[in-house]
C-alpha cells in the first residue's frame, strides 16, 4: 500500500517539507512518484526523521530517482565511490552556487543527509533559479537567453593557464530550457567566470545583477538542520549555499547526485566542454 505524503509549502517561491515518508530504494513507486512531483514543483524538499538512513540507503534511494554519479567528476572510476563527504575540515561551500556546473553533464538531482551537525548555525539556503528568470524585466529576460558564460572549477579565472590536468571549463547557457518542466531557469553561480564575447570587467557586472536577481531573499528558502534530515533538490532549478556560521566546529554531510543531461539554451544549442572530461562521471541522461 502507498504511503499518503503530505506536503507542506514552507515558503512562498521555494521548498516544502515532505512527511509520511521513510526514505529507502524499497519505497512504492506512488511514493516515489509523489515526492518527485513535489520536487519539480518546489524545488527543494526537506525530509526529516530519517535518522535510520546510512550510505547504502542513500544511494537505494538516490536511485529511485535517476541513475546516480560517481561521488564526483575526478573521482578515481576504479575505486567508484557514489557518496561525497562534504567535510567542513577541508573547505566550506560558503558561495552561491549550482553543483558542478563547470562540467557539461550538470547533475540533475542532488540528495543531502546530515550526518555530523554543529551546535549552532550551519544552515543552508537555496534560490529558485526559474522564479528568478521569470521575474526579470523583458528586456533583461532577451539579454540573458543571448548570452552564454564560461563555469570552471579553477578560482581564480586568470589561473587557468598555470592548473592542472584536472580543470574542468564548460560553457553553458545562461538560460536553460528544463527538461521536464520546460521552465526557463539562469544558468550562473560561483563557478560562472565570465560571458563569451564580453570583456571580463561587464560580464562582473552582468554576472552580480543576474545574480541578486537570483539570490533576492524573497526567492530564497533558509533550512535550519536537524540530526536526521535530508534535503533533496532539483539541481537544474536551483542555487544554493551552505552557511559558515559556526565557527571551528566540524560539519560532515553526504550528497549522492542524479545524473542529468547537457543544458539547452533557448537557441536550441546545448552545452559545450572547453576542458577535461567528464564521462567516467555519469552517463547522459
Amino acid at each position: 500500500m502507498a504511503h499518503m505524503l503530505k506536503v507542506s509549502q514552507v515558503t512562498e517561491g521555494i521548498g516544502a517539507l515532505v512527511e509520511g515518508v521513510r526514505l529507502g530504494g524499497d519505497m512504492d513507486d506512488g511514493s516515489v512518484a509523489d515526492l518527485r512531483a513535489a520536487l519539480l514543483t518546489y524545488k527543494v524538499v526537506f525530509v526529516r526523521d530519517q535518522h535510520g538512513l546510512d550510505d547504502p540507503g542513500q544511494v537505494a534511494f538516490a536511485s529511485r530517482l535517476g541513475e546516480v554519479t560517481l561521488a564526483h567528476p575526478l573521482s578515481p572510476p576504479g575505486q567508484a565511490p557514489r557518496v561525497l563527504p562534504v567535510d567542513s575540515r577541508y573547505g566550506k561551500a560558503n558561495s552561491w552556487h549550482t553543483d558542478l556546473t563547470y562540467i557539461d553533464r550538470v547533475p540533475a538531482i542532488s540528495v543531502l543527509r546530515a550526518v555530523h551537525l554543529t551546535p549552532y548555525g550551519g544552515e543552508t539556503t537555496w534560490a529558485n533559479t526559474a522564479a528568478a528568470y521569470s521575474a526579470l524585466p523583458g528586456p533583461l529576460r532577451d539579454l540573458a537567453g543571448r548570452l552564454r558564460a564560461v563555469h570552471t572549477n579553477i578560482f581564480d579565472y586568470a589561473e587557468l593557464d598555470e592548473a592542472g590536468t584536472n580543470v574542468m571549463v564548460c560553457e553553458h547557457p545562461v538560460v536553460r530550457v528544463h527538461p521536464e518542466t520546460n521552465e526557463c531557469c539562469l544558468l550562473l553561480g560561483g563557478y560562472a567566470k565570465r560571458f563569451i564575447d564580453l570583456p571580463n570587467a561587464d560580464s562582473r557586472v552582468l554576472h552580480r545583477m543576474f545574480q541578486d536577481r537570483v539570490t533576492r531573499l524573497e526567492n530564497t528558502v533558509r533550512w535550519r538542520w536537524r540530526e536526521g534530515d535530508v534535503a533533496i533538490w532539483d539541481n537544474r532549478a536551483t542555487q544554493h549555499y551552505a552557511l559558515a556560521n559556526y565557527g571551528k566546529h566540524p560539519r560532515l554531510m553526504h550528497r549522492v547526485t542524479i545524473a542529468g543531461d547537457i543544458p539547452l539554451g533557448l537557441d536550441g544549442r546545448r552545452s559545450t566542454v572547453h576542458r577535461g572530461d567528464s564521462s567516467v562521471y555519469s552517463p547522459l541522461t
